[in-house]
């Protein structure tokens, strides 16, 4: 068990590295952001005042160096837009993102995995046909679509929900749902496909011919082996949900680290984007890392590959 996490860890740390290191160049290669934070009739001596400052004078390997050297320190630079440390910028935004994601998580995993585990008892049922239609169409309707739609049913014209903000619990409903349709959807279909692989096989048919109820038969037998590939949805859908609220934050006007970072590409806020792209990195293998050791907790014969 220990080998496997070491070798886990090992490649985490691979995978930070080259998010990263792709951030870096493509921020660089997307233009010079002095040219947004002087007037236009700026004098050359004040331009070129800014580009010390801020070290984009020197070439661009020396750039990365200094770039990975403070990045194991845990320094991003000064966010070129607040004037502030571009990491604590982030880490503002993140409560709102983090209140998004878990509850949109939640709510897909509440509803799908029983949903999945139903459909996969009766097939071709009158549930199991309405659960694969909406679950298509939780998977084909685009986020800020559902978003929009949401907004003015429930808010506008029903007036239930607050069309935007994070001021009370019934302002995380439309987001929530919003964010977690997609999930729910992927969830659902994959829970069911698993289950009815699982329900075919002979153990589970022993086990019924046994005269053991159905519930024990899910539950005991078939439930903990379809887990697996269901675990896995999970954590890349978490992970999706984390980096993807960037739709969901904008439509509901919610300030979460996704829509600051998104404003932050359109200033060419190197110092900002860099960090909240290596926070959801971290979250994102995190999870992954998570989602391995409950392999290996599921399955031991995981623990030797």
């Amino acid at each position: 068990m220990l080998r496997f996490l070491i070798r886990r860890l090992l490649r985490t740390v691979v995978v930070i590295w080259g998010v990263v290191t792709v951030v870096f160049v493509v921020m660089r290669l997307s233009g010079d952001p002095i040219g947004l934070l002087v007037s236009p009739d700026a004098p050359p001596e004040e331009i070129q005042r800014l580009r010390e400052r801020y070290g984009l004078n020197d070439p661009l390997p020396v750039q990365y160096a200094v770039f990975l050297r403070d990045v194991v320190r845990g320094d991003f630079g000064t966010s070129l837009r607040y004037g502030q440390d571009a990491l604590s910028v982030v880490v503002e935004r993140i409560p709102a993102t983090l209140q998004i994601a878990f509850a949109a998580f939640a709510l897909a995993v509440i509803v799908a995995v029983p949903i999945g585990i139903l459909s996969a008892v009766r097939p071709n049922s009158p549930v199991d046909n309405l659960a694969m239609v909406l679950a298509l169409v939780g998977q084909a309707v685009p986020t800020f679509f559902l978003g929009i739609v949401l907004i003015l049913v429930f808010a506008v014209r029903l007036g239930w929900f607050p069309t935007s903000g994070l001021g009370s619990p019934s302002g995380l409903v439309l987001p929530s749902i919003t964010l977690g349709a997609f999930a729910m959807a992927s969830i659902t279909r994959l829970t069911r496909a698993a289950m009815l692989e699982v329900l075919n096989q002979d153990y589970v048919r022993t086990a019924r011919a046994k005269g053991l109820r159905d519930a024990t038969v899910i539950n005991r037998h078939a439930l903990r082996n379809a887990l697996v590939p269901v675990v896995t949805i999970m954590g890349l859908q978490f992970g999706g949900l984390l980096g993807g609220s960037v739709v969901t934050e904008t439509v509901f006007a919610l300030p979460g680290m996704g829509r600051l970072i998104i404003q932050a590409i359109g200033n060419r806020d190197y110092p900002v984007v860099q960090a909240g792209v290596f926070l959801i990195a971290i979250a994102f293998v995190g999870v992954n890392l998570v989602v391995d050791l409950l392999y290996a907790a599921l399955d031991p014969r995981i623990r030797l590959t």
